[in-house]
């Protein structure tokens, strides 16, 4: 896709979502960091239902340490990878309160440093936390830009570097949510909403769908009149052309 075409493909997004957001929910950059962390390999909405409580109870590093590593995974057992996740946040609060004073760094070598963050947790609590123009490369944004052909990469840190190069400057600080909405809402990995879609026609992919005829009570009539053409209908069928040809 050419950069061009990009300009207008994000013109778009931001027309039909101004003010998009992340889905998780938090009440400062901690309790995102370790929403974003939860998140691995499970569903926001799974994430939000056990940080409802979890958050009422240890919203800092501090109060999660007090917690324990055992009291939270009481909160988190819903959560894929729950025993593996409560280890690492006890242990990045415990090195946030012992090196960052119990705050969360603005600084990606920083943030990758801590247990169970990787580049993508990292992008995204820079992104929403502090507001840099970041773009953390998700399942949904590395299937949207390879299927559009925005930013196609075999691996999410290529993809990622693709859209370094051709997001419009003041498109980045939101891009990353744009087109992970776009791709959990639209552009979905079984069957995409293609009629719906604002950027189908700067959208390289040839096997759109297209919008299913109604379902008219008259089609339906239609249907239900036809004979049935089931195993026994069939037989008889074969049956009868056999003495006919006999």
């Amino acid at each position: 896709m050419t950069r061009a075409q990009a300009a207008k493909l994000f013109d778009r997004l931001a027309a039909a979502l101004p003010e998009p957001r992340g889905e998780l929910d938090y009440t400062n950059p901690y309790t995102l960091l370790v929403a974003v962390v939860l998140s691995a390999q499970a569903t926001d909405a799974g994430v939000n239902k056990a940080t409802q409580a979890l958050f009422k109870v240890a919203d800092t590093p501090q109060k999660m340490l007090a917690l324990g590593e055992k009291r939270l995974k009481e909160f988190i057992k819903t959560i894929g990878l729950y025993n593996t996740k409560a280890k690492n946040i006890i242990a990045l609060s415990r090195i946030l309160v012992e090196k960052y004073d119990g705050r969360v760094p603005r600084d990606r070598a920083a943030l990758q440093s801590l247990p169970g963050v990787g580049r993508k947790t990292a992008n995204v609590v820079l992104n929403i936390a502090f507001g840099e123009p970041t773009i953390a490369v998700d399942t949904h944004i590395f299937r949207v830009c390879n299927r559009t052909g925005l930013a196609p990469g075999r691996t999410p840190h290529e993809v990622e570097q693709r859209l370094e190069k051709i997001v419009p400057p003041e498109r980045k600080r939101h891009a990353h949510h744009w087109l992970i909405l776009h791709g959990r809402y639209v552009c979905k990995a079984r069957k995409p909403d293609c009629p719906a879609c604002v950027i189908r026609d700067l959208c390289a992919y040839k096997a759109k769908t297209t919008a299913e005829p109604a379902k008219t009570p008259a089609a339906r009539k239609t249907r239900q009149s036809r004979p049935r053409t089931g195993k026994t209908g069939a037989t008889k069928a074969t049956k009868a052309a056999k003495n006919a040809r006999a």
